[in-house]
């Protein structure tokens, strides 16, 4: 899952840190970047697929490094980093909340690692102003909570018994709550050094991204594997309660694709093989991180069970049945990226035995030999699942849904694609227009047609001198439309203006 690293690079950050018996003076930041390191290198021994983003802040924020899964360059960048003014975190908390939406989708887990100095300030841009104005002011947009799953973890640097710090901490847990999602407040267990620096960052590496390592098993066959994203940090819900993931993965059976269909879905999870040496001590690598703790073996040197189920799965187009802990149930099946790579993923259901409603009880299933007919009947190639129902729902039926504001977002967008292509797409363009238009009609949302109406005009002046000119006329007609009486009534369809240029388009 993505994660941003936010540094906190005020004045604060550069004030000196008394270590007893040391020579030498560091500042709060030199500390900082020594625990970020220390995190790094955490990441490059088990966590290699992680992207990692570098944002640094004071009252305004910067990306210094975008997403990516080159550690090193993060690390070259910490060594630039230069001090400026007050700490402001809702203002880098709303940069976040941007890059993570642009980036990524609203689906996808993502983390925050916020590092500060434990004093949150005071006066306006403080996060007590922040809090407190957010309080009082609902209507004033607080980037908090995020609108797609976030763990917020806010790390102080600074002596646990510092006052600031602790005036501070009641408000940084209010942040943590206020995501949703989890997460906590490290404070250095002893007195503020490098060693004690290096231990916060190592304890949340451990307890957020500790790697799942598993054992997959097939009848007599079985195979050390790794699970990644680890779900321990993917299945976190905004209770706080997860599912536990058995470390035992048993393959139940097989599937033909056409039977399991589209099946919904919580995570879905790379399944990468591990040595047998990385397996057996995995704990002392933890803790002496040697060169050889990378035990993936993604040379393909050495014979693996996962490349013989994902071959076969590929090669046969079937599913493995995978039962992943108690009562709880996954599918395993080849996934291709790209037409030259493809992967093994593993796809967790909810958890109950009746997640997959036209498969009925999982403990029920049963091998075709033993049953003395075949269920597919005389022809194979027809398959009896899903099992379709003999009335027609209105769920089945192609609606719009708008659920949530990126929904209707994306409707919108559409039609814009198709307004830009005029006249080519006028087909499609007002075929979507009007899809749109009979939803708002009935959801009653009648403020919609005002604004695609106002939407296709400033589309219409920001067309370039090379449109085609039938192109201002559909969008100003389309406008005038929608913003007639008629446009009102549901059984009336917006047609397109019937000009000379689409005629001859014809």
């Amino acid at each position: 899952m993505p994660t941003v690293i936010a540094l906190d690079v005020s004045l604060s950050m550069s004030r000196p840190v008394l270590i007893p018996d040391c020579s030498e003076e560091y500042e709060r930041r030199h500390l900082a970047v020594n625990g970020i390191n220390s995190l790094l290198d955490f990441m490059t021994q088990n966590c290699k697929l992680e992207f990692f983003s570098l944002v640094v802040f004071s009252y305004l924020w910067d990306q210094l490094v975008t997403f990516t899964r080159d550690f090193d360059a993060i690390k070259a960048a910490l060594n630039k980093i230069e001090i400026f003014n007050k700490t402001c975190i809702e203002s880098v908390l709303t940069g976040i909340k941007a890059l993570i939406a642009d980036e990524w989708s609203t689906i996808t887990p993502s983390q925050i690692i916020l590092i500060t100095d434990g004093n949150a300030g005071t006066g306006p841009g403080s996060l007590k102003h922040s809090l407190e104005r957010a309080a009082k002011s609902p209507d004033e947009k607080f980037p908090l909570p995020f609108a797609f799953p976030c763990i917020l973890n806010i790390v102080c640097l600074a002596n646990p018994t510092d006052p600031d710090l602790q005036s501070s901490l009641p408000l940084y847990q209010k942040l943590v709550e206020l995501s949703s999602f989890g997460g906590e407040v490290f404070v250095p267990e002893t007195v503020l050094n490098m060693k004690s620096v290096q231990e916060m960052f190592l304890r949340l590496a451990n307890r957020y991204y500790a790697p799942f390592y598993g054992n997959l098993h097939c009848g007599n066959m079985n195979c050390a594997v790794q699970l990644y994203p680890s779900p321990n940090s993917c299945l976190q819900n905004p209770t706080g309660c997860k599912p536990l993931l058995s470390n035992t993965l048993k393959i139940c059976g097989f599937l033909d694709i056409a039977d399991v269909s589209s099946p919904p879905t919580i995570s879905r999870h790379l399944v990468l093989p591990v040595g047998t040496k990385e397996k057996e001590n995995e704990n002392e690598q933890k803790a002496s991180k040697s060169d050889d703790a990378d035990g993936l073996l993604d040379d393909g040197r050495i014979p693996a069970f996962t490349v013989l189920l994902h071959g076969s799965l590929k090669v046969e187009s079937m599913v493995a049945l995978t039962q992943v802990g108690e009562d709880w149930f996954g599918l395993m099946y080849s996934w291709a990226d790209s037409k030259k790579k493809s992967n093994l993923i593993l796809a967790l259901f909810e958890q109950g035995l009746d997640t997959l409603t036209w498969l009925g009880n999982f403990d029920h299933l049963a091998s075709m030999s033993e049953f003395s007919e075949s269920p597919y009947g005389e022809d194979d190639s027809k398959t009896p699942f899903p099992v379709r129902p003999a009335e027609k729902h209105s769920y089945a039926q192609s609606c719009v849904v708008w659920i949530k504001p990126s929904g209707l977002q994306a409707d919108l967008q559409k039609v814009l694609r198709h307004a830009r292509k005029l006249p080519d797409k006028q087909q499609q363009f007002y075929k979507e227009l009007n899809r749109i238009r009979r939803a708002a009609l009935a959801f009653g949302f009648y403020e919609l047609l005002e604004a695609m109406a106002a939407m296709l005009e400033r589309e219409c002046t920001m067309l370039p001198g090379t449109a085609h000119p039938s192109a201002a006329m559909q969008l100003t007609h389309a406008a005038n439309a929608l913003r007639s009486d008629s446009a009102k009534d549901v059984t009336v369809t917006v047609m397109p203006l019937q000009t000379n240029f689409s005629t001859e388009d014809g």
